[in-house]
């Protein structure tokens, strides 16, 4: 007798979140459930690495393999997880802190190699889980923290851009508000056989509760996605950074991806400068 088909709640641990009441990342989280529920993944092909922060401990509330890795490095930890076991579905969970601060030359370099990873960043432009400071994707005028009460006058990081620009082949940006989209992505990330970057906006009421506004102003890019890396510059460079969907989805094939056995991931890691 064939097992059911497992429903999005099956993946989900008996570990209760801690976010904060309101926070966005109580629907990225139910999202990337109902994705691998679509995908009809079961739990032993699933592992999720993360680094530090508020969104980085989803690993314990999903059900599957999972690593809760040190500030800045779940891209490198996550490519060393995939090098070894390409047959996991990879998935990285990061925020704007960890993901473009600490993590930021990751960032560029797992975009460059393009190994078949998945990374979900949950954006809410602030250090939430260390009491609210200036992160790279905040405002240069948001003066709530005591350390920058005047801002922080910097320009803010543009992931998007960032990404294009360093050879993600998969590039969308959602918003937390609308989870069936973003479980659109995921699975389609997932899918995609090279390195999927998915920047959400999720909000924090806590540290900046101006952010549930962000409901009222995000729409959908028309038309979506492009294969064409200079419409899809032009897209994000155009935009006000509140426009969702897949923005850039390559249709050249990346480069090769591991095989199992050690020798196949010695060469490519070595291929690879890693």
């Amino acid at each position: 007798m064939s097992e059911l088909p497992l429903r999005p709640k099956d993946y989900k641990s008996t570990v209760k979140p801690v976010w904060c009441p309101g926070c966005g990342h109580f629907a990225v989280l139910n999202a990337l459930t109902k994705a691998l529920a679509h995908l009809g993944k079961s739990k032993e092909e699933v592992a999720m690495v993360s680094g530090i922060g508020c969104s980085s401990r989803a690993p314990a509330y999903l059900d599957s393999y999972g690593f809760h890795g040190i500030h800045g490095r779940a891209l490198p930890l996550a490519t060393g997880l995939k090098l070894a076991r390409p047959d996991l579905t990879v998935l990285v969970a990061g925020g704007d802190g960890d993901g473009f601060s600490i993590g930021g030359n990751h960032f560029l370099h797992a975009c460059r190699r393009d190994v078949d990873l998945t990374y979900v960043v949950m954006d809410n432009e602030v250090y939430g889980m260390t009491k609210g400071q200036a992160s790279p994707t905040t405002p240069p005028d948001w003066d709530r923290s005591k350390l920058t009460p005047h801002g922080s006058g910097l320009r803010v990081f543009n992931p998007a851009a960032i990404a294009l620009a360093s050879g993600a082949g998969f590039i969308a940006r959602a918003f937390s508000g609308q989870p069936n989209e973003i479980a659109r992505m995921v699975a389609a990330g997932i899918e995609h056989p090279g390195f999927a970057f998915i920047q959400v906006l999720s909000p924090c009421p806590t540290f900046c509760p101006e952010q549930t506004g962000w409901k009222k102003v995000v729409r959908a890019f028309e038309p979506q996605p492009t294969s064409d890396p200079q419409e899809a510059s032009q897209r994000i460079h155009l935009d006000d950074g509140f426009s969702t969907g897949i923005i850039f989805q390559s249709d050249v094939q990346p480069r090769r991806q591991p095989s199992a056995g050690v020798g196949n991931v010695e060469a490519f890691a070595e291929e690879f400068a890693l």
